[in-house]
């Protein structure tokens, strides 16, 4: 379990980041859940690509998950909790091949160290409202549910977010 290897995607690898997406979708659309029940913003995940914040992750040489991590968060979710006090997740994705084998809570990990090491006390994500299932897992993950923000033209706002063990400035709390 110890061989996950995580690195940076290459810009020639937007189409792998966009199949483990749709894979993503396709089970959750199996599972009767809305979540990214959309077509993939490719431009998006282009992006983050080449900004450097999009990582692939890799056990024995095969691909098995993807995460976004940036320093901004979308003010709409983290204008009132003072957003550069945090990293943030975006676009979670763990292969099918690879569930259950503890690689998504080995990202989240992974985020929190480089979250640590750019010295921002808390790693946050938002997700899904509507998915009860994503919301449980990242309590087990150690996370802090912080509020639901209902905005009619987004699907996500369950606000969530865990301290990286560096201590919040005063007046950071969040």
């Amino acid at each position: 379990m110890n061989d996950l290897r995580i690195r940076p995607a290459r810009p020639d690898e937007v189409d792998r980041v966009e199949e483990l997406w749709v894979e993503a979708s396709r089970w959750l659309a199996s599972k009767g859940l809305d979540q990214w029940q959309y077509p993939p913003r490719r431009r998006r995940m282009a992006g983050a690509v080449e900004a450097g914040d999009c990582h692939l992750a890799f056990r024995g040489g095969r691909l098995v998950g993807t995460v976004t991590v940036e320093e901004h968060g979308d003010p709409e979710w983290w204008a009132d909790d003072d957003p550069d006090a945090a990293l943030y997740v975006h676009d979670l994705v763990v292969s099918r091949a690879a569930a259950g084998q503890s690689v998504g809570a080995r990202l989240l990990d992974w985020a929190g160290r480089v979250a640590a090491r750019r010295e921002k006390p808390w790693l946050r994500l938002e997700a899904w409202k509507t998915n009860g299932l994503l919301h449980r897992y990242y309590l087990s993950q150690g996370f802090e549910l912080l509020r639901v923000v209902d905005l009619p033209h987004r699907h996500s706002g369950a606000l969530f977010q865990r301290p990286t063990g560096i201590a919040a400035a005063p007046g950071c709390e969040g």
